[in-house]
């Protein structure tokens, strides 16, 4: 397959197309800090990438694809007056559209647009609306969609072993909760349990936005505000075992290590081989409990069930998150071997959520697990990743040792680093304004990430190497001129 990168005219169709004063509803709306949020977030020059690629007329080279269900209301208005100026701006910005319905790799939009999702944050794995776990949610609705909490519940029963079958030998016990955040909570939580109070995290790591989650998320950007957070949480370098063993060694017996198989927040960095067997077989010298943080490249992600894998390591604590949801509710687990699990195992009430666990939730994860075991899902998101991460590679090529410095990926996780961050902004807003979504990085902002879901077809494919042709041609022009 041959990919040219043809100029376009979208910022040209999109002024006249008439749509387009986002920064100045902005500054009406009063929310004058908009940009600079979108500077923090790493969609950097976001506003006025915008206002140059003609982004903020929305996407007028996205498909039309007929009606879809109306929006009677002005979303933009009611997110400045309930939700937040600064997401309010970063829609008007986007074009102030409405997402409203899905299904496979497309969100379709309340003007009859449709986009082609190649991002998604890593959470549609089985694309949008999977039709199997879809259909076990319906089903458990018109059931038994909330539990009582006082009986046994069988689908959450079912789903844990449906994951365990899958996680690496010995990893048998499951907490089921809500989002990844509260995966990373539950297991330093139960660290402490352990007496391991003493938490090394790597640099630009990603691991949530609550408090415990936070702590062990390096970025001062977004944990500054909100100091102080845990105390003795220690950064080490990534991919660096002699800087983990420097931390380790005068913490033995009370650390506990999370770490990432894959950094994806931080650029799709990929360590070295041997850096997961190396991190396990340190926190073995040392005491330490070893939490793998598998939210992003789990679930068949990186073209494995688990990024681990690869390498055969086996975690005290591995976290599940984002595809488990199927795309349809959202859920998270921690799992773990029975050793590190049993201060929860002996007491249920030791750390629980009201509605972790829920049987419409359990039911989506159960579903997904069978969708992906049917369907093949991890060696399709393998042979995908291949295809697709080669054919980037060309697409970028002409603008290697300029625009471009590399891209590298696993599976279906891919990331772009360009030399400037301005050009991440740039590009995202000229894909969306040709019916593509991407995401950049939050702790490497000249990283664009690729995260499509497994069941991109031979064509849709095409159409995602075109369209990043075009856009690159355009953002080089730009970025040139």
């Amino acid at each position: 397959m041959t990919v040219s990168p043809p100029p376009t005219e979208a910022a040209e169709a999109a002024e006249r197309s008439g749509a387009g004063q986002p920064s100045g509803a902005a500054e009406r709306s009063g929310a004058t800090e908009s940009c600079e949020a979108a500077e923090r977030s790493g969609a950097t020059e976001s506003c006025e990438a915008a206002e140059r690629s003609g982004a903020a007329a929305s996407c007028g080279a996205a498909e039309s694809v007929g009606p879809t269900a109306p929006v009677d209301v002005d979303v933009v208005d009611l997110y400045l007056k309930h939700i937040g100026s600064g997401r309010a701006v970063m829609g008007r910005v986007m074009g102030g559209m409405a997402e409203v319905r899905s299904e496979g790799a497309w969100i379709h939009a309340d003007d009859g647009r449709r986009f082609l999702d190649f991002g998604g944050y890593g959470v549609f794995i089985l694309g949008h609306r999977h039709p199997a776990v879809v259909e076990a949610v319906h089903r458990q609705i018109d059931t038994h969609p909330l539990a009582s909490r006082v009986f046994l519940e069988p689908v959450a029963a079912r789903a844990a072993q449906a994951l365990a079958a899958h996680t690496p030998p010995g990893v048998d016990y499951v907490h089921f909760v809500n989002s990844g955040a509260e995966a990373t909570e539950a297991a330093l939580k139960l660290a402490r349990a352990h007496g391991r109070t003493s938490v090394i995290t790597t640099r630009r790591g990603f691991h949530g936005k609550t408090l415990g989650a936070l702590s062990v998320t390096a970025n001062a950007t977004y944990q500054t505000p909100f100091q102080p957070l845990l105390p003795d949480v220690t950064q080490v370098d990534y991919d660096d075992p002699d800087d983990l063993e420097q931390a380790l060694a005068p913490r033995r017996d009370r650390a506990c290590v999370i770490v990432e198989p894959v950094q994806g927040e931080g650029g799709v960095r990929i360590p070295r081989p041997g850096y997961l067997r190396q991190v396990r077989a340190l926190c073995s010298t040392y005491g330490a409990l070893l939490v793998v943080d598998e939210i992003q490249t789990g679930m068949g992600r990186l073209g494995t069930w688990w990024g681990v894998d690869a390498e055969g390591v086996r975690p005290d604590v591995l976290l599940a998150g984002k595809g488990l949801s199927g795309g349809v509710v959202p859920i998270a687990a921690m799992a773990a071997t029975a050793e590190a699990y049993g201060p929860f195992s002996r007491d249920p009430y030791l750390h629980t959520s009201t509605f972790g666990a829920s049987p419409i939730a359990c039911a989506a994860a159960l579903a997904t697990v069978r969708a992906m075991e049917a369907e093949n899902t991890v060696a399709r998101a393998a042979a995908l990743g291949l295809r697709l991460r080669a054919a980037v590679r060309e697409v970028c090529a002409p603008y290697r040792g300029g625009l471009v410095r590399e891209v590298r990926g696993l599976g279906l996780l891919i990331g772009i680093e360009f030399a400037e961050e301005q050009a991440v902004g740039e590009l995202l807003l000229e894909l969306i304004a040709r019916g593509v979504l991407v995401n950049h990085s939050l702790n490497s902002t000249r990283v664009l990430r690729l995260t499509p879901p497994a069941v991109v077809d031979d064509e849709e494919l095409d159409l995602f190497l075109t369209t990043l042709a075009e856009a690159l041609h355009s953002t080089a022009g730009r970025m040139s001129g």
